[in-house]
């Protein structure tokens, strides 16, 4: 009854996302909640490791891959793009006020007051290279993917805390919130119908994540992808397998709703990169 109950509120809770009622601390609290009340022996920080927390079968092939972790390569890819100067000299931490070892990864999301508009780090990266007359990458060029897989390794642990400092950004959350319980595509299915209501059940072969950690662990190895991509990239396959026109990587509707998904996730850590199916 519980879970029916916060799963109504969820629901509600979007037919305002527009209005000037959007409170995203209640909606953090509501959406934690419901997934405590839907799996009440799973501790808190389990979340972080997707499927994995849910399913002791694929808990036990995971660990066995994460032995010898695809996306290792990646990293070291990333460290080495990372320390390569620009033509002008300098390097991508030039970019950034934190140093590697303090969680670079852990500061995006966020909300750009300047330019009135979410940050997400692949974004913070192609802007640095523009800011030292480089050429941007492709979203899922292996360089930028792997800068991103670098800096996530080395954010591991840190705690994901996005803010939402003023009513503009609060208009991008609610955004990314709409986007998240709206039912599109061919399937008219939303992302929340799996990953809420529906986690843990089966589609075809595969157990549904819950959306609590999605945020958490990218960029990540998938078997289906055969190689390691971005969070984007996610969404992207998503709107193609509800047969649903996808929007482009980076844009505001995706990085909007990284902004959303990543603050229902405040209070876990970072765990990337990660390996799933």
């Amino acid at each position: 009854m519980k879970g029916i109950l916060f799963t109504c509120f969820l629901v509600i809770a979007t037919t305002s996302a527009f209005g000037g009622d959007v409170n995203p601390a209640q909606d953090l609290n509501a959406f934690q909640k419901y997934f405590s009340s839907k799996f009440p022996n799973l501790p808190f920080r389990e979340y972080i490791n997707g499927v994995y927390a849910i399913d002791a079968e694929s808990r036990s092939q995971w660990q066995e891959i994460e032995e010898f972790p695809p996306y290792e390569l990646s990293i070291s890819e990333g460290e080495s793009e990372w320390k390569k100067p620009f033509s002008n000299g300098k390097t991508y931490q030039s970019c950034f006020p934190w140093p590697v070892n303090e969680g670079i990864r852990s500061h995006y999301p966020h909300w750009d007051v300047e330019h009135k508009r979410v940050v997400t780090l692949e974004r913070a990266l192609n802007e640095c290279r523009e800011a030292n007359s480089e050429k941007p990458l492709e979203w899922e060029d292996s360089k930028l993917v792997g800068l991103s897989a670098y800096l996530a390794f080395h954010s591991r642990g840190k705690a994901m805390n996005v803010t939402i400092p003023n009513e503009e950004a609060k208009h991008a959350y609610a955004e990314g919130k709409h986007f998240f319980y709206t039912k599109r595509g061919q399937l008219n299915v939303s992302c929340a119908d799996c990953h809420v209501y529906n986690a843990s059940q089966k589609i075809r072969a595969d157990i549904l994540s819950p959306a609590l950690g999605h945020a958490s662990h990218f960029p990540v190895y998938r078997s289906e992808w055969e190689g390691i991509g971005g969070l984007h990239r996610r969404f992207v396959g998503c709107n193609k397998n509800v047969r649903a026109k996808p929007f482009q990587e980076q844009g505001v509707e995706y990085s909007n709703l990284e902004y959303f998904l990543t603050y229902m996730n405040n209070g876990l850590s970072f765990n990337g990169p990660a390996v799933r199916k």
